[in-house]
């Protein structure tokens, strides 16, 4: 166990400091920079991209390649914590998917159509190190903070996590824009890739030290255990039967959390296609600055969210901050030109901000008292990561067929009805 208690401030910050580790993958690799970069790679809009025996829209591959890697995640997460469980290191899990991400947002340096299979596994590699390393950092919410501490830390994490992905973004940015040519501005996107991976590695290693490495059991890993997980999300089913206020929020956050991270993982993909710049060096420069903006907004969009969670209560507030997601999806079918992409950008990182610390710590706070965080978390996560499946096949295939502008008008759906199940969860907890 740590040397430092439970709820202490050490314990605390350096919990709340993984945020600031990982955050550049969301910002620079998944929302940012390699969207740009990828688009670069293709001559026209329309250019088809062939890979594993078919031909398809470029947005469409990628969309695929992520579903598939959230498909991933979801089998191997209860795998793998159920074996931490059992093992009591889940630290050391957490650390494997780190430097599993980390390598592969440095082999993003390498990407090339010519090799694209190769490419998508560096792509593979950093989602899936991003997304496993979280299912086991989340697990620790509970174990490291008390109940009234846990909204308070939840949105500090994502706000260290905004301001830490900020400052290495415009120091990329700084790097892209430096060059007159687009053969060296693609080049500084390579070695930004770069900078992402070790910037992970290496900030996420105070954590790494400070973070207690679990109750160990000295059990070792047998055939015997490497289906525990699966049990252990069997039991949590049963005993969320039994919790109506915890199974009722699961079911609201699976369908809203499914709209949310399918618009944050394609809003530049969208951006580069349905939005009408006057030159290419408008379009990278305007979307980049684009996501900084969200990044910003998002932090004073974590801290609103807070407060107003501590005054309004938490299922309250999710409520309208859905409403305001549902009322962002029309406005983004309507959305033509740069200056409504960039207040769209500011509206969704004052709403993206606050649903991802809220979303986390509401359900960390309907937990019944119990030691096995990991596997209530890690019921969470393959919820959460279901729903991105669902998410994307469903923007992949509207946008095949018909366009991104409809593949986000009909995210529409996801928050309205996220809104009428979040209406059902009772204020306290109700025995089924």
């Amino acid at each position: 166990m740590s040397q430092y208690e439970k709820g202490s401030k050490k314990l605390l910050n350096a919990w709340a400091f993984y945020d600031w580790a990982n955050s550049v993958y969301t910002l620079t690799i998944a929302s940012s920079i390699f969207p740009l970069f990828y688009s670069s790679l293709f001559s026209s809009k329309n250019e088809l991209v062939s890979a594993f025996g078919f031909q398809m829209k470029q947005e469409v591959l990628i969309s695929f390649v992520t579903a598939f890697t959230f498909l991933v995640v979801a089998f191997l997460s209860p795998l793998l914590s159920g074996i931490a469980d059992y093992v009591g290191n889940k630290k050391n899990f957490m650390k494997f998917f780190c430097y599993l991400g980390s390598a592969g947002c440095i082999g993003l340096y390498w990407f090339d159509l010519d090799f694209i299979h190769l490419s998508l596994l560096f792509y593979f590699m950093g989602l899936i190190g991003y997304w496993g390393s979280l299912v086991f950092y989340n697990s620790y919410l509970p174990d490291i903070a008390f109940e009234e501490q846990q909204d308070h830390i939840s949105a500090k994490g994502f706000s260290m996590g905004y301001i830490g992905s900020v400052l290495l973004l415009v120091v990329n940015l700084v790097m892209v824009m430096s060059q007159e040519d687009e053969a060296g501005a693609i080049k500084m996107m390579k070695y930004s890739f770069i900078t992402v991976g070790i910037w992970w590695a290496l900030f996420s290693q105070y954590t790494f030290y400070i973070l207690p490495k679990g109750v160990s059991s000295g059990h070792k890993v047998t055939k015997d255990v490497i289906f525990n997980g699966f049990r252990e999300l069997q039991a949590v089913w049963s005993q969320l039967k039994q919790n109506l206020r915890l199974k009722r929020y699961l079911n609201a956050f699976f369908v809203f959390s499914m709209a949310v991270q399918t618009i944050m993982l394609m809003a530049v993909y969208f951006g580069e296609k349905e939005i009408e710049w006057a030159s290419d060096s408008e379009k990278t420069t305007g979307l980049i600055v684009s996501i900084l903006v969200i990044q910003l907004v998002a932090i004073v969009g974590a801290v609103l969210t807070s407060r107003a969670s501590s005054k309004y209560g938490n299922i309250r507030t999710l409520i309208v901050v859905n409403f305001i997601w549902m009322c962002l999806c029309v406005y983004a079918y309507f959305m033509v030109t740069p200056l409504e992409f960039y207040i769209a950008a500011g509206l969704v990182g004052l709403v993206m901000g606050g649903v991802q610390a809220l979303g986390r710590s509401t359900y960390s706070k309907f937990l019944p008292e119990t030691e096995d965080t990991t596997s209530y978390f890690s019921f969470y996560d393959v919820a959460e990561k279901i729903g991105i499946v669902i998410g994307m096949l469903i923007f992949a295939i509207v946008s095949e067929y018909k366009s991104m502008r409809y593949a986000i008008l009909f995210l529409f759906v996801f928050f309205l009805i996220g809104i009428v199940l979040l209406l059902r969860v009772p204020e306290k907890n109700i025995e089924a």
